[in-house]
């Protein structure tokens, strides 16, 4: 069983204040593979710290990092999400997309707050669908800021809305979950490009969908993010007044 809804709602505003959380992000930054010097005025530059933080090395086996004077430490790998390593007074990331890796920067000496605004509960929007397997199928999603990136789809939810069925595909998996990028008629009122849900509860057959735990996606928050856009099928023209408004 999923967790009650307040509980899932602090635990979301923890996440996104936390040190590795999308408030805090101050730079992203491409790289090829080789070492780079990092800092505030070196190749890599950084929009704070010191002159010289390091040199990075990125190369076939993964990336590592070494102050002046210091050995290296490599980055680590962190569950849902991309290799990571703490060089104060930053978070470093190694962030790729479609094969292409960029250095994301996290300023661990901010201290961000947000407050998420949401429509009222409402159980209308608490939906069980029918969940179903379907043959792999290779799909080329866009990315907002115009790249695209490929994902398989392996399962679709189907439900009724007004005598209609409506089919959402799932284009990527959080903790084992399957997460649905759909957008409705609320955009605008919603993150206008986007709202993510993560579905729950499945079985072979049935899956829930609690549209009260629609969230707005990283890239409402900060132009550093890199966010999939939906597929035309999650384009719906009805509203969904559950889950985040925009921030």
């Amino acid at each position: 069983m999923s967790e009650p809804l307040e509980d899932w709602r602090a635990a979301r505003h923890a996440a996104l204040t936390a040190p590795d959380g999308w408030l805090n992000l101050v730079a992203r930054i491409d790289l090829v593979p080789g070492s780079h010097r990092v800092g505030r005025t070196q190749p890599v530059e950084l929009p704070s710290g010191p002159d010289l933080l390091g040199t990075l090395t990125l190369g076939p086996d993964g990336a590592s990092f070494a102050r002046p004077g210091e050995a290296a430490h490599p980055f680590v790998a962190v569950p849902d999400a991309f290799p990571q390593l703490r060089v104060d007074p930053f978070l470093l990331e190694i962030h790729t997309v479609d094969g292409t890796p960029a250095l994301r920067v996290r300023d661990l000496t901010l201290r961000p707050s947000v407050t998420l605004r949401s429509y009222p509960v409402t159980t209308n929007w608490i939906i069980r669908a029918k969940w179903e397997a379907v043959a792999p199928q290779a799909a080329e999603i866009t990315m907002k800021g115009g790249s695209t990136a490929a994902v398989i789809v392996t399962h679709h939810a189907t439900f009724q809305h007004q005598g209609k069925p409506v089919t959402l595909a799932p284009t990527h998996w959080k903790s084992g979950k399957p997460m649905f990028v759909f957008r409705d008629a609320t955009a605008g009122e919603t993150y206008p490009a986007c709202r993510f849900l993560i579905g729950e509860d499945a079985t072979d057959s049935e899956i829930t969908l609690d549209f009260n735990r629609a969230f707005t996606p990283p890239c409402g928050f900060t132009d550093l993010a890199i966010c999939p856009l939906p597929p035309p099928g999650n384009i719906l023209p009805f509203r969904i007044e559950a889950g985040e408004l925009a921030p």
